[in-house]
């Protein structure tokens, strides 16, 4: 069977879902974590002279890392995922 026009719309649409759920859920535990571990919330307003130096240096790298590599790996594994099961749709 051919591929139809736009077949590379479901791999690029997955990636984007699978990135936007591993974002989400990271941030969520990232945010337990920095909480268990430190007593108080991350800090939401990094530029405020409010917050220290080091406390908003420490999350944006926690946050940005973190999310950074669920990111990546989700949409490698949705990729992944797809491309494995592609032949059988293909097929149907």
């Amino acid at each position: 069977m051919a591929k139809k026009d736009g077949g590379e719309v479901g791999p690029v649409l997955m990636g984007f879902v699978a990135g936007f759920a591993a974002e989400f859920v990271m941030r969520k535990a990232l945010t337990f974590a920095w909480t268990r571990a430190t007593g108080e919330e991350p800090p939401t307003d990094l530029e405020s002279p409010d917050v220290s130096l080091g406390r908003a240096l420490g999350w944006a790298v926690v946050a940005g890392v973190g999310v950074e590599v669920a990111r990546v790996l989700a949409v490698r594994a949705a990729r992944q995922g797809l491309i494995r099961t592609a032949p059988e749709v293909l097929e149907s």
